[in-house]
């Protein structure tokens, strides 16, 4: 019983052994090394097989030599006959001698293979034998004088197609080129023409980048096949069809790679786009007055939209970059670095008027519509940006002033009190002390009430700012009716202003003394109530 077990573990180890040993290949290395590229039998820059018994002191590199130099002492008749195998034993071991016209070519033995190859030595010397026959057939076209000139006609015609693609793809773009024009010049799309102006010529420009990659792809497929006609170049013609399948693997394969990646990406900024009109409804019913929120206010909703909205990109971008194809890739750090320096020493000038907008809009200073008195300009504010504020001023010039300049300066505004938009106008005049008072305050409400643009509704307010050497300062203030323009108003003030002093024969004039006058500029008593101021014992 023991030597019936005993004999079958033996004889599965040798069948074991019999199947790893046969089960080998000499096939070439897909990434030979330098040894290994020297013990290769190359034809026409195509590996064949790799060598690797070594008989007596002829090591697989001299065996590679002497098959090489057998190939070049083979004749044009040799050629014209195909390949045989023929089964010898060798050095006491079986192997296949590769014959051409009788002629022996190679000789593969079984230490010749390799046990990863998972080949006999039958199935090995089948495939060397099917790479040699096609170099044969290669080395045999390269005689035929009929076949290579056949080949060159193959060549030019192949060339002369070509052309004329290339010339039909150049005249199809003309022509779709000249439809769109066509169709722009007789108004015939059923586009908006102010849209069909620029979408002809992007649809022209596509077409025609369509056309250049087709015949670039034609010019790619003549050229692999040119090259395969030919011995010499077949070579040339398997290397661009690894290339192109190479390329077309890579994008395939990088394309499909990305798609999770971009999938959580279009995920983020579906839930970004969410939450952005969540809080656009929200401030919309702060705007319209319908919601109130602690420190939001209806002049500043527009501001805070929008910067929430750069807050919440901003961080939905920072959380997508990481799934981003390429995100980890130096190009792709370099052009990040590259934007974040121009950033940075671009936008100092830029972020001081942007902060100075965000002191404007929510110290509530400004308001559109406002009329407001800058420096030297004085208008209705048109609008009031993230970077400069832009006024209307009397001329119906647009004024444009930057934020900084706003903020660094001194803001008049001349229309923040009154809630109905109206405005409060002051002038100002010169009297001298010869003329009551109380003559000069009447005559200045009496101007304030002739004219039209005044609300008389409130009560016209003279002052008398200051007591000068030789004339009195006068103010007065009025009250605009809302929507009126300031220059107007002011121009009309003025004439009625100038036409009652002319009634009641007061100079509108600044005296200056040159020698002291004979007798007192003052006042009687009796004239403190001139016309048309009213005496309080009249009025009694």
């Amino acid at each position: 019983m023991n030597k019936v077990v005993l004999s079958l573990i033996s004889s599965l180890i040798v069948s074991v052994f019999f199947l790893s040993f046969s089960a080998i290949s000499a096939e070439p290395r897909l990434e030979p090394t330098e040894q290994e590229r020297a013990r290769t039998v190359y034809i026409f820059h195509q590996p064949i097989v790799m060598l690797q018994a070594k008989f007596g002191f002829t090591t697989p590199e001299e065996r590679v030599l002497r098959i090489r130099d057998t190939l070049r002492n083979f004749t044009q008749e040799d050629v014209r006959e195909p390949l045989t195998i023929i089964p010898v034993t060798r050095y006491n071991q079986q192997g296949r001698l590769f014959v051409m016209n009788a002629k022996p070519v190679m000789l593969l033995t079984e230490s010749d293979l390799d046990e990863g190859d998972d080949l006999t030595l039958d199935q090995a010397a089948q495939r060397v034998l099917a790479r040699m026959e096609a170099q044969r057939i290669s080395l045999r076209d390269q005689y035929d004088t009929q076949w290579l000139a056949l080949s060159a006609a193959k060549t030019v015609a192949g060339f002369l197609t070509w052309l004329m693609l290339s010339y039909v793809a150049l005249r199809s773009w003309k022509w779709v080129r000249g439809y769109y024009r066509r169709r722009v010049a007789e108004k015939r799309s059923w586009i908006p023409q102010n849209w069909r102006r620029f979408t002809g010529v992007i649809e022209a420009r596509l077409y025609g980048l369509l056309m250049c990659f087709v015949v670039i792809l034609a010019f790619y497929g003549w050229l692999s096949w040119a090259f395969s006609l030919f011995p010499w170049t077949r070579v040339w013609a398997t290397s661009l069809g690894d290339w192109s399948w190479h390329v077309i693997r890579q994008i395939a394969l990088a394309m499909a790679s990305a798609l999770p990646g971009l999938s959580i990406v279009l995920i983020i900024f579906f839930i970004t786009a969410l939450i952005l009109k969540l809080l656009k409804v929200i401030l919309n019913q702060v705007e319209a007055g319908r919601l109130q929120l602690p420190g939001l206010h209806p002049e500043t909703v527009g501001a805070t939209r929008k910067l929430i909205s750069v807050m919440v990109w901003l961080f939905a971008l920072s959380a997508a970059y990481p799934f981003l194809p390429g995100a980890n890739s130096l190009a792709f750090k370099g052009i990040s670095v590259f934007f974040g320096l121009m950033l940075t020493l671009g936008s100092a000038g830029v972020m001081n008027h942007a902060m100075s907008g965000l002191v404007l809009i929510y110290s509530r200073a400004l308001r559109k519509g406002d009329v407001i008195r800058i420096a030297d300009n004085e208008g209705k504010v048109s609008e009031i940006g993230m970077l400069a504020t832009k006024i209307i001023t009397r001329e119906n010039y647009i004024v444009t002033v930057p934020n900084a300049v706003v903020v660094s300066g001194k803001i008049t505004n001349l229309s923040a009190q009154n809630n109905d938009g109206s405005i409060n106008l002051t002038v100002s005049v010169t009297i001298g002390y010869d003329t009551p008072w109380r003559q000069v305050h009447a005559m200045l409400e009496l101007a304030a009430k002739r004219t039209q643009c005044v609300d008389l509704t409130i009560p016209p307010l003279v002052r008398q700012l200051a007591l000068m050497d030789w004339y009195i300062a006068y103010e007065l203030q009025v009250t605009l009716r809302p929507d009126t323009s300031l220059a107007v108003a002011r121009n009309e003030l003025f004439t009625h202003i100038q036409d009652v002093f002319n009634e009641f024969n007061v100079q509108i004039m600044s005296p200056n003394f040159v020698m002291q006058p004979e007798e007192s500029v003052m006042v009687a008593k009796e004239n403190w109530y001139a016309a048309p101021a009213a005496s309080p014992k009249r009025d009694e």
